[in-house]
């Protein structure tokens, strides 16, 4: 398996769902897709890393899960705007 947090550079703590549980939950649908919380654990941003597809500049690159986290730390509450993720779908066991 591919660790998705060293390839990208991510030193905030994140999961790894192997039972899948935590997916289905907060209704995950592909991979990866991103979940952003606050202190009290309170679901703020369900999205994309980013705005860069496979064939997109990365010299354009928003990272929207980046400002979305850092607006939570600031104001308590996540984007209203939130882009979902798109990838492979969720092959469910």
């Amino acid at each position: 398996m591919v660790d998705f947090a060293k390839v990208h550079g991510l030193t905030a703590p994140y999961l790894v769902d192997q039972d899948q549980t935590v997916g289905k939950a907060y209704g995950a649908v592909c991979t990866p897709d991103f979940f952003g919380f606050d202190a009290a654990g309170g679901l703020q941003y369900s999205g994309r890393l980013d705005n860069i597809g496979m064939k997109d500049d990365p010299a354009n690159r928003v990272p929207e899960l980046l400002n979305a986290m850092r607006q939570v730390a600031e104001t308590g509450r996540g984007p209203q705007d939130q882009t979902p993720s798109m990838g492979c779908s969720i092959k469910w066991r």
